[in-house]
């Protein structure tokens, strides 16, 4: 194996992977540069792109056990440029903060996965692999992204044992809070269909609002638990009422909305769809019109239970910080969805309260930290 290279300043990677303005799905060179850092540390990197979507999977070792990084290098576009302090591609380092797209989702994660893994090699050299698995679609839909690196890994008989993903967990203080696990998401398009007509003449029409508004009542007014051990309760929230009519004296014949589920692992997303189609069938004999559903699921909930794994993260963050983080299991959902198909995963990563938005940043030093954590439970593991 190649002796390892110098140490990788995880501030100066992440400034410089910033640069490179990988807007989904464009990598716009960032996997590139990712790639010529870890090939001089002697890991073999292999390209793992479909669907037009640029993918990595990189490993250092040959044996077992794995040790496996998930991450992305795609952003979100900037939206207003002119509304940023530095630009958002600059990858600026000022006021002790690296700025622009991706400084905390999560470049800067990316990068500390190099470094971890860099000082690591170069102190004490591990028995077993460390792999990344680094996507540039995780902003996006997610089906050519990490589920495609997972998909090459089984063809190839890749295997990781355990897996971390470093999405921005933290949510004052840097290592205040860790995920477990995830709820799943799904939406619900509904389609209302009646009759159209004049609307000073009702009985010849067969309105279908009043049967779209009783559904949504009904839906958004029962819970669907309590909460379950790890998790808050599950939720539904309606995010669109749909109907374009421009005319106020005619009935439409049609209506639609939009709900958005994100539920604990009391339910999966086929219980949850039952729920929705009693409910709706209820309506629909009630009101005499149709009613139509179509259903999008994100992802399904998941736990990974407390245990060794947690235990390692939560130590190393821990050792380094002085926190011990909450285990937890909100917020939206992340490619650990798909991780858990085949290794353990938990997720820990920066505080997120500039992600997405005009000037995002991350203070220097918190990188630092973060690369710190990564390789302390680097070298716990292999221990």
């Amino acid at each position: 194996m190649p002796p390892a290279a110098s140490a990788i300043d995880p501030v100066e990677l992440t400034a410089e992977l910033i640069r490179r303005p990988s807007v989904t799905p464009d990598a716009a060179g960032a996997i590139e540069l990712l790639s010529q850092r870890l090939e001089a540390l002697g890991f073999a990197c292999h390209r793992c792109d479909r669907g037009g979507v640029p993918n990595l999977y990189a490993r250092w070792g040959t044996s077992a056990p794995v040790f496996a990084f998930n991450g992305h290098l795609d952003v979100v576009p900037v939206g207003d440029e002119g509304a940023w302090t530095h630009a958002p591609f600059s990858g600026d380092e000022a006021q002790g903060e690296i700025w622009g797209r991706g400084a905390q989702d999560m470049k800067s994660a990316v990068a500390a996965f190099a470094a971890a893994a860099a000082a690591l090699i170069a102190k004490a050299p591990p028995k077993g692999s460390i792999a990344l698995m680094i996507t540039g679609d995780e902003e996006g839909p997610g089906v050519d992204g990490t589920r495609a690196i997972l998909d090459w890994m089984a063809e190839r008989g890749e295997q990781a044992d355990v897996c971390l993903v470093g999405e921005p967990t933290s949510i004052s203080e840097f290592g205040d809070v860790m995920k477990i696990g995830r709820r799943g998401s799904m939406t619900g398009f509904f389609t209302a269909t009646g009759v159209q007509g004049h609307s000073a003449y009702p009985e010849k029409a067969k309105n279908p609002l009043p049967a779209l508004a009783r559904l949504l009542d009904r839906l958004a007014s029962e819970p669907l638990d309590q909460g379950a051990a790890h998790f808050q309760p599950s939720t539904l929230a309606i995010t669109t009422i749909d109907v374009g009519n421009p005319a106020n004296n005619v009935i439409p014949a049609q209506g639609r909305a939009k709900v958005n589920i994100r539920f604990n692992d009391a339910h999966t997303s086929d219980s949850i769809a039952e729920w929705l189609r009693s409910h709706m069938a209820d309506v629909a004999a009630a009101f005499g019109v149709a009613l139509d559903l179509e259903l999008q699921v994100s992802g399904e909930s998941f736990l990974t239970p407390p245990g060794a794994l947690s235990e390692l993260v939560a130590g190393a963050v821990e050792s380094v910080t002085g926190r011990r983080p909450a285990m937890t299991t909100g917020g939206g959902t992340s490619d650990a969805r798909f991780v858990k198909d085949h290794c353990p995963v938990v997720e820990f990563g920066l505080v997120g309260d500039t992600m997405h938005m005009v000037d995002e940043s991350v203070p220097a030093d918190q990188v630092r930290q973060l690369a710190a954590v990564y390789e302390v439970i680097l070298r716990r593991y292999f221990a």
